[in-house]
């Protein structure tokens, strides 16, 4: 198959998804949204659609856009989240016709680009067109968390069938990490986007760290011995946001009555699993988990040591069991919308004995987002340079809700430590004993 031709089949691997997701929406909640940090569904469908044609068209072949007097509508600095659901945007047929008209003028200049090895740095190997169905996956995900907000009777996914778990420990299960060099890092070539570069060499003192996430039923033990109400587990900043915004539970949980918490998981009230692993914790509560239990947040190297197949590798596998797909070894995909119970991939267990690297809940690190040294924003600065040293916190591994073409053990995902209706959840570790 030509390198065309695998490219338009990711492009439309992701699209499918795209169109999939949106289409047991609700017609009345399309161009609305459930909260003002996140976005209408349809701002998001049309600015999937504007990314694309500017970054496969316009700057390819100088086509002009298509609606020139909505590109400021559709960028996400000039229109920030908290104003989409106030505006003039298109509608969701409206939005679908745009993405298909671009798709359309995409892949013919696609059959005329460059893409060698050698070739101009922005189509070098398919790179742009794999940053652009890497957008487009990251944004299923965003309106994954839309969705997960809506309410009762709004959006009711098929939920795809998920493996039972595995035997487990009641409570953390560490694994010893001798350390030494790290490759962390990508290198250019495998998709990676350019906060995930240059690739480099860290040494990384031994340490201890959880073999899997921690679950809902490790914290429910939390909640029961008063962890949320007791300040010597939470930073100054993490009280204050608990206190003001009154959290006693991870996002979406209520009382059931008895002493006991349901959840609304995509418009449904059911039961916490206590084997499940655990999803919609901010950075607050899992730094607070952490302490509780003896332990800290790993560091973001540290958690790339315990998950790459080959730390000291400077061309490492895309995945913690090597570069086969991820079918069977792992929760991604978008399909099961929910993570798993732990130990439900024991297929996908990094050499390392870490399991539940890759998929299920991204999880929290105490490393502050920030460039890696030789860092070069490229093709664009926007992407990840605004959000360095600015308190954003670093997730890593994947969710659920990530796709395979946005999932690698190098990526870099960050968000505000209060955000919540991400899918993240947290893995303990501890200095060597």
């Amino acid at each position: 198959m030509s390198t065309a031709d695998l490219l338009t089949a990711r492009l439309e691997t992701v699209r499918d998804r795209t169109l999939d997701l949106v289409a047991p929406l609700d017609d009345e909640w399309v161009t609305r949204t459930p909260d003002p940090i996140m976005s209408p569904p349809a701002w998001d469908l049309a600015h999937i659609a504007a990314y694309e044609e500017l970054w496969l068209v316009t700057r390819l072949s100088d086509g002009p856009p298509l609606h020139p007097d909505l590109q400021a509508t559709y960028d996400a600095f000039e229109t920030p989240r908290a104003v989409r659901g106030e505006i003039r945007i298109l509608d969701a047929a409206e939005s679908r016709e745009y993405m298909d008209a671009v798709r359309a003028r995409a892949l013919e200049v696609l059959r005329e680009a460059d893409t060698s090895a050698d070739g101009p740095e922005l189509t070098a190997g398919g790179f742009v067109w794999d940053m652009v169905a890497q957008h487009e996956a990251q944004h299923d995900e965003t309106l994954l968390q839309t969705l997960q907000l809506m309410p009762p009777g709004a959006y009711s996914p098929c939920l795809g069938a998920l493996p039972p778990g595995g035997a487990c420990a009641d409570g953390p299960d560490p694994i010893a990490i001798a350390g030494g060099p790290l490759v962390m890092g990508a290198a250019a070539g495998r998709g990676a986007l350019d906060c995930e570069m240059p690739a480099h060499v860290r040494e990384v003192a031994p340490f201890r760290i959880d073999r899997n996430p921690v679950t809902i039923g490790r914290h429910l033990d939390f909640i029961a011995d008063g962890g949320y109400d007791d300040a010597r587990f939470w930073s100054a900043e993490g009280w204050a946001w608990r206190q003001q915004e009154g959290v006693h539970a991870p996002l979406h949980w209520q009382p059931d009555g008895a002493g006991g918490w349901t959840r609304t998981w995509f418009g449904c009230t059911e039961e916490v699993d206590p084997a499940e692993i655990l999803c919609h914790v901010s950075f607050h509560e899992a730094e607070a988990h952490a302490r509780w239990a003896g332990g800290r947040l790993p560091t973001e190297a540290e958690w790339e040591f315990a998950a790459r197949h080959d730390p000291a590798s400077p061309d490492d596998a895309w995945a913690p069991w090597g570069d086969a797909p991820h079918d069977g070894l792992a929760n991604l995909g978008q399909t099961s919308f929910r993570p798993s119970r732990a130990g439900a991939y024991p297929g996908g267990v990094a050499p390392s004995g870490c399991a539940h690297m890759m998929g299920d809940v991204w999880e929290w690190t105490s490393t502050e987002f920030d460039a890696y040294p030789g860092f070069r924003a490229f093709p664009y600065p926007e992407y990840a340079e605004p959000f360095f040293r600015d308190g954003y916190r670093v997730l890593r591994g994947g969710s659920w809700a990530t796709q395979a073409v946005a999932a690698r053990t190098t990526f870099r995902n960050w968000d505000l430590p209060q955000r919540r209706q991400i899918f993240s959840g947290l893995r303990m570790a501890w200095d060597a004993a």
